[in-house]
């Protein structure tokens, strides 16, 4: 299963192998992605590799080879279209939330919310977010209020001193705000995301772990999105 970056850099690299023959530059790559630095291509690519779409040719510069694509690659050239040079929308969670919740997720008559369960997120060294949209979650209706929700499953131990350990599920309030000090969804570089306390530092965005084994990252402003705050947690003993 790729992420939705994934598959914009695949159907990219794809696109132009098939208009020329050759694969595009990673200069080329960052801009049709609208990523900030080439780093990010970097690891989507090592990605691609590691699941087997993609292959490097040895001896040849800019020598790439798109060996499969994904089964459900008609939702991806959707989502490709009309984007000025191949732009996308930087949104790392797949999938229109509004589209996603078709009504209100909690429940009068006090019975279970059903929420998406849209992937796994680290609570350590930063995964992204994959989407299954065949998996929903059901959770107590006290756990949701006004707006859009969406549950995640924990991957990692760097948010155990908040009580959050691997293989919890969090409870998302879907926000691109989020106050100083709370409990996050954070994008870093359009690519990666990850659970981490937000803390402002001046012009600076720091994420911090809570466990005293990691340690906490600080980003300029522009290089991280928040996409939820923490509400809730379900574990299963």
């Amino acid at each position: 299963m790729l992420t939705r970056k994934q598959y914009e850099l695949l159907l990219f690299i794809n696109r132009r192998l098939s208009e020329g023959g050759v694969s595009p530059s990673f200069e080329e790559m960052k801009e049709a992605l609208g990523l900030k630095s080439k780093s990010g291509i970097h690891r989507l690519i090592s990605g691609l590799e590691e699941r087997g779409f993609i292959r490097r040719l040895p001896h040849r510069a800019r020598a790439l080879e798109v060996v499969r694509l994904p089964e459900d690659t008609a939702y991806a050239l959707q989502r490709g279209r009309g984007g000025e040079r191949g732009r996308f929308s930087p949104t790392v969670i797949r999938g229109d939330f509004k589209a996603a919740l078709p009504g209100a997720v909690t429940s009068d008559a006090g019975e279970a919310a059903q929420l998406p369960l849209l992937g796994r997120i680290a609570a350590g060294t930063p995964i992204e977010a994959l989407r299954d949209p065949t998996n929903t979650i059901g959770v107590p209706p006290s756990l949701v209020g006004k707006g859009e929700h969406y549950a995640l499953e924990v991957a990692g131990d760097s948010m155990i001193d908040a009580g959050i350990l691997d293989g919890d599920t969090v409870v998302i309030q879907r926000s691109d705000l989020a106050e100083n000090g709370q409990i996050v969804v954070a994008i870093i570089d359009d690519a990666e995301v990850t659970l981490k306390r937000l803390r402002r530092r001046g012009d600076s965005i720091a994420l911090e772990p809570a466990n005293k084994d990691y340690e906490t990252r600080i980003f300029g402003p522009d290089r991280v999105k928040v996409q939820g705050k923490l509400v809730g947690l379900i574990r299963r003993y």
